[in-house]
């Protein structure tokens, strides 16, 4: 939620006014867009993502499994080894993120683990 918030808010502070915004988390993304029923008051920072969706802008909402979105996810895990939480701008990929990218521009497939219960 955090990192969703954010990143929307640093978008609009850099002008943008188009914006995709992909979340591994289904639930975050059917909160944001009111799919589902939230009994009592909204968790604060979907109100707050509610509130930076009245801007003038247009913002598309997609759910992605994680392994659809390899470099965001490594970022994510990634950011609990920094020592604060301010937002980090990097010029340029870390490597491991760079391989990550090439892979998903050329359309790499990979295998989503699934457990099953007995």
């Amino acid at each position: 939620m955090w990192g969703m918030y954010l990143g929307m808010k640093l978008a609009w502070s850099q002008g943008f006014h188009h914006l995709e915004v992909e979340s591994d988390s289904k639930s975050l993304v059917d909160m944001i867009t009111r799919k589902v029923k939230i009994n009592g008051n909204p968790p604060t920072l979907v109100r707050r993502i509610q509130e930076l969706l009245k801007l003038n802008w247009q913002v598309h909402f997609n759910h992605t499994w994680r392994e659809g979105n390899r470099s965001a996810d490594w970022l994510a895990n990634f950011s609990f080894s920094l020592d604060s939480f301010n937002i980090h701008v990097m010029e340029n990929p870390p490597s491991e993120v760079s391989r990550l990218l090439f892979d998903d521009f050329f359309g790499a497939c990979m295998p989503r683990n699934i457990r099953s219960i007995l």
